[in-house]
């Protein structure tokens, strides 16, 4: 199980996908607490717009993406919705089925289009090198850092969004200007993160590990500490056993990975309903 640490881009590869999964299933908690789990999906497609667009211009394959991430960030963060018949999720999804249109399109143009896509989506992990784990362990360590020093008001302001209530969020924030400092700067932190995950891992495995930690962990527990915990402890086994799954049966890492990080949610959907299922006797009884 340990042997494939024998090979040095595996070693990488789980380096990096502890940093990346770690912060990424953190943020997942307040994507999930926030009903926007889209974002992950329509941000990471942004992201990937942007390489596709630099590959195309044949410049700026570095900048382009970020500021691509960035405007997509400041969009999301910008939409406010006044009619209740529409939802987040759906302009979300909007903006994410044109960003994919248009990055297929882009990516067509290339010399290797089909294989450029696959890389996309399920990105290229067991390439990373150190200087790439470098760059990216500083990056998520100084978002790590900014959500650590001010987890109190980015739960506020994801505890507003679960109740709805306007009231709620202008009693924990003196004005309307900080409501929406913050929720920026949450949307900026993710944008970054995406951006630089969606580079190493793509799209599908970036959004499954921001998504499918946090949702097993709300399962399972209540409190913002112990969900935290658990959808950190959910990532680190995916990041571990999808790479021996990659590792010892030749399969693709990013799909590995995506791979067993569903087989664990559906241990703990089982756990769940065994939990409810249990609750409802003793109730009963």
């Amino acid at each position: 199980m340990f042997d494939m640490f024998q090979l040095d881009f595996m070693t990488q590869a789980f380096i990096v996908s502890i940093i990346i999964g770690v912060v990424l299933s953190y943020l997942g908690v307040h994507v999930v607490g926030r009903g926007i789990v889209f974002v992950d999906l329509a941000l990471g497609q942004i992201s990937s717009l942007g390489v596709a667009f630099s590959d195309y211009v044949g410049y700026g394959k570095t900048i382009i993406p970020i500021l691509f991430a960035l405007s997509g960030a400041l969009l999301m963060a910008l939409i406010n919705i006044r009619d209740k018949r529409l939802k987040l999720e759906a302009i979300i999804g909007i903006i994410y089925a044109v960003s994919s249109a248009a990055t297929v399109m882009l990516i067509s143009k290339t010399p290797h289009g089909d294989s450029d896509i696959q890389e996309v989506l399920f990105g290229n992990i067991l390439s990373i090198n150190w200087e790439q784990i470098q760059i990216i362990g500083t990056i998520f360590g100084a978002i790590a850092l900014l959500h650590f020093i001010f987890h109190k008001k980015f739960f506020l302001l994801t505890e507003s969004f679960e109740k709805e209530d306007s009231d709620f969020a202008a009693s924990h924030f003196s004005k309307k200007g900080w409501f929406s400092f913050w929720n920026f700067l949450f949307y900026l932190t993710i944008g970054l993160a995406i951006v630089f995950a969606v580079r190493v891992s793509g799209v599908i495995p970036v959004f499954s590990f921001l998504i499918i930690p946090a949702v097993g962990a709300i399962m399972l527990s209540k409190k913002e500490l112990n969900i935290t915990i658990t959808a950190v402890i959910i990532s680190v086994l995916g990041a571990f056993f999808g790479l021996n799954v990659s590792y010892h049966y030749d399969f693709p890492a990013g799909s590995s990975l995506v791979a067993v990080l569903g087989g664990i949610f559906l241990i703990m959907s089982l756990l769940y309903l065994f939990k409810n299922r249990k609750k409802d006797q003793e109730e009963n009884n």
